[in-house]
Order: structure tokens, then sequence, then C-alpha cells
């Protein structure tokens, strides 16, 4: 169930075994939240999610995808951030770069980077070879007894200074954690903003270093931690994962949206799944069901009431579910002209963030909880066309933005049907707060608000990771304790997207992991 990047790679392993696989899509084109689309006439972009890193290596071997056409390049500079004293912050490509721009700021704040980064690195290094391991459900059984004695052995070996490192990044606020570590507020907010960036909580929120944490387990063509582009958009990514299911026989069926999943009962009154039925009231038999969705609409609304224990119910209806994010994309008949940096450059190839301090973003969180969005709020634009003109046509760009604070419940009543324009022109302002020229060359967009994503890809909430990232949903916990193995209350119904571990963003491990539990169950019985 749904075409999404984690659905295909699932569908994908699964064939790969030998099994005869059905994709449903309720959309009439497969990629879920990763796909590109035309929004104006001779403009494509990426629909919603808009850049690439996490996307696992493993997955890019085992489906091919390079082969069936996937290219992946990287920024030309990691991130530019316009800065109110007037100035720029410049990060990357490389660390060596971004010291040379932290150095005349902060002499201290460079002394300190390459440790802050060996830091991370460490516990990544640690934590990388977790995404690929089912975590332990009910402890009743050998296999997760020996994986966490497993995992406790292993986190004895490690030194007592990177142990304490774990700690601090899965307890502590990110705003407490960089804090620590630098004085350069840019700075801070370069690395703050993956504490927030698809999580309705303020960069002190505790907890919420881990999305530092979170984003630092990726890599492009081999190099970890950078940030890219798919050529042709994010619809290329799941594009080359449909021609690897196609070559494996899996067949997708579009515009087959689920109505309800079905079950009877077994022996002890569990329940198994029988089936799906579809909303043109057509009903398909199977055995065993994976579900791409977030679990919120799986267990709350495609499965009868009566079929789950009251307590798991209960547990999923406070599963927390709200990502605040904003997304749009325009089209530009130029360039946008930084008052800081106005000459074409390096610069518009990056993660261009408009968010200059932890303060800032404090702020942000502050407006939209007490008005329902940001007043200034937290912007990443990227412009992908200067990578690939094939998005645009010649001379002309398009800019992805992707911006937080926007509530998915809007106080006193207020729908985001009439408040949708007004939210976009703040966004707009923002820009062009830096770039003069901006609102005047936008020709055409697409504005999507937390209603809109839910709306049109089915992100419950309008959460782009099908669930907040939190110690309370992570790992075992995702997403309920006791369920974090892929599987469900119900016998053959498994969950495979990103409401499982290890989690959001465009990896394709739960997808891997999923598959891999259902050819272990199907082997045992």
């Amino acid at each position: 169930m749904g075409a999404g990047h984690n659905g295909l790679t699932c569908a994908c392993y699964l064939a790969q075994a030998g099994l005869k696989v059905l994709v449903l899509e309720r959309r009439n084109l497969v990629g879920g939240a990763a796909v590109t689309e035309e929004f104006h006439p001779g403009f494509r972009n990426s629909t919603a999610s808009y850049t690439v890193s996490l996307l696992h290596p493993k997955v890019l071997r085992d489906l091919h995808l390079a082969e069936h056409g996937l290219t992946l390049i990287e920024r030309p500079m990691q991130n530019f951030l316009p800065l109110p004293d007037g100035s720029a912050f410049c990060a990357g490509p490389t660390l060596a770069d971004t010291l040379a721009a932290v150095q005349h700021r902060s002499p201290a704040d460079a002394a300190r980077l390459p440790a802050f980064h060996a830091m991370l690195e460490r516990v990544v290094h640690f934590l990388r070879h977790l995404v690929l391991k089912t975590p332990p459900a009910r402890l009743h059984g050998p296999r997760d007894l020996w994986s966490l004695l497993a995992l406790g052995r292993e986190l004895r070996r490690l030194p007592a200074e990177t142990q304490r490192d774990i700690h601090e990044l899965l307890t502590r606020s990110a705003g407490d954690l960089l804090d620590a570590w630098f004085e350069w507020d840019p700075l801070k907010a370069l690395h703050g903003f993956d504490a927030v960036v698809g999580t309705f909580q303020n960069p002190y929120a505790p907890a919420s270093a881990y999305g530092l944490l979170h984003h630092a387990f990726g890599e492009v063509n081999g190099k970890r931690g950078v940030w890219g582009h798919a050529l042709g958009g994010m619809g290329s990514i799941t594009q080359a994962m449909a021609r690897e299911a196609a070559r494996l026989g899996v067949q997708i069926r579009t515009d087959a949206p689920v109505a309800a999943v079905l079950t009877d009962r077994i022996r002890g009154n569990r329940p198994r799944v029988s089936g799906v039925q579809l909303a043109d009231g057509s009903r398909l038999d199977a055995r065993i069901v994976a579900a791409n969705v977030n679990p919120k609409l799986l267990f709350l609304e495609l499965l009868a009431r009566e079929t789950l224990p009251a307590e798991f119910r209960a547990r999923i209806e406070h599963y927390r579910c709200e990502s605040a994010t904003f997304r749009m994309n325009v089209a530009l008949t130029e360039l946008p002209r930084f008052s800081v940096l106005p000459q074409n450059g390096a610069h518009h190839g990056s993660g261009i963030i408009i968010a200059p301090s932890l303060g800032y973003m404090e702020r942000a969180y502050a407006d939209a909880r007490s008005t329902g969005w940001s007043r200034a709020p937290i912007v990443e634009m990227l412009i992908p066309s200067t990578l690939d003109p094939t998005l645009a046509p010649p001379g002309a760009h398009v800019a992805s933005l992707f911006c937080q604070h926007f509530a998915y419940t809007l106080p006193n009543g207020r729908s985001w049907r009439d408040e949708r324009e007004r939210a976009a022109d703040a966004i707009i302002d923002t820009v062009t707060d830096h770039a003069p020229n901006f609102r005047r060359s936008i020709v055409g967009a697409l504005i999507l608000s937390p209603a809109d994503l839910e709306e049109r890809f089915g992100l419950f909430g309008g959460d782009i990771f099908h669930g907040a990232h939190g110690p309370d949903q992570l790992w075992a916990a995702r997403p309920v304790l006791g369920h974090g193995n892929y599987r469900t209350p119900v016998a053959g119904l498994y969950v495979c997207g990103s409401g499982s571990h290890p989690g959001g963003g465009v990896t394709g491990l739960p997808g891997h992991n999923a598959a891999r539990e259902m050819l272990q169950d199907r082997r045992s019985t």
C-alpha cells in the first residue's frame, strides 16, 4: 500500500526473493512525496521532498538505481546564510572552506568546529549499523534479548567520552548543546536548522539534538555529510525504483486508493489480514500486506476499530504527528540577487537558509504556537535549476522553499484554505527582504500548506516524517513500543514506511528492513 520510495523499496526486495508483489497507489503517478511534477508551464521541480543525502548506499546498490538512470550530484556549496548585519556565511563545500568562513568571525569556534564534526562522526559511526537492524519488540524471545545484549556490549566497548556524546545527542536540546560548543550565532543556526526542520519544536526543546544526528547519517556519491540533488528532481529516485520493480515483475497500480484493510480471525481470536478493499468497492485478497502509510492513517482510518487492542489504539491516537512544514515551488524569470552577495555564484546551488540564529528559530516557533504560523518564518531555499537546466526554460529557474513553522491546526477556527496565500506572501516577503528582485521574478507557484500536504500525499497531520522524531517515537518505540519490529497486532500486516525505524527522510531503510522481516516470517511458517 503506497508507491512512495519505501513502498517501492520493500516491493523490490520481496520480488527479488521470488514473491508475487502488487503495489497499490492512490495517486496517478508513483513516488509518494518523492516526485517531480510540472507545476507551471515549462517548469518542473521536486514537489515535496527536495534534496538528497540520506538515501542509503545499500538500497542504491541493491536496486541498481544508477543503472536505471539515477544520477546524484553534490551541491557546489553546502549552505549559504544571508545575515542581518549585511554579511553572509558560506559553508562548504569542504570543512576547510567552512573553517575559513568561520575563522574571521570567531577564531574560537573555528578551533572547535573540527572537534564537533569528529564528535558527530564518532556517534554516527557507532549508530550507522543500527539503521539496518530491526529493533527489539517484546523481549520474550531469544532474538530480541540477544540483540539488546549485543548492543550493550558494543556500547561498553566505546570510550567513555563517546558514550557521553551519545547520551547528550539523544537527551539534550540542540540549543543547549550548540551553546556549549560555539559562540557565533550563525554557526549555531547552521546546525540548529537540522534540529527544527520537519519537526514542530524550538531548538531548545528537550531531546531536539537528535535532529543534528539524524541529518548527519547521509552521503552523496560516497562523500559523507554531503547534500545534493537528483538530476531530474526527486522523482528520478522513485522512477528508477519503479523501473527496477518492473524488471522484477512487480505490478504497480495507480489510481487505486485503499479504503480499508480487511481482516479475519485466527486461533486465539487474533486478527489476521485477509486483503484490502479499494475505494471503488473491489476487494483484493492477500495473506501479507505491507503499509507504506502514516501509522495514524493505517491504524485509525483503514482498520476497523474493533480489530486493534484498545490500549494499542489509544497509543496510536496520541502518536505525535505534525511537522509544521509549509512547502512552495516557484517559477522564476531570473536568479535571486542577494543584497549581501548579488553576483551569480556557487551560493545559488547551495541550501540557502534564512534563519540567522537560534533566537530567530525560537521566535518562529512561538509565533506558530500562538497565531498559527510564524511572521518571520524559517526558510530553506534551493534552486536546483542552477545544476539541472532541464527543470526550467533557458534563462529561467525553479526554486524550492521549505519553510517552518506553520501549524497544521490554526487557532480560532481558521482554515488553511483561507490562510494559504497570506502565509505564502509572508514567505515570499522573507526571501525578498534578502533578495530584492525575488518577488517580481516569480511567474508561477505551487503552494502546499500542511493541510495540502496531507490531502495531496497522505501525510497525516502534514507530517513529512510520518511522525515526530523524539526518544518516545524512535527505534523500538516507532510507532509504538512493542511493535518497532515492523509487525503489527494484525498477523500478516506490516508497516514499511517512515513511521517505522529508522524514521523519516528519503532513505529506503524502512522498506528494506520491513521486507527482510516479512521474508523471515514467511520462511518460519
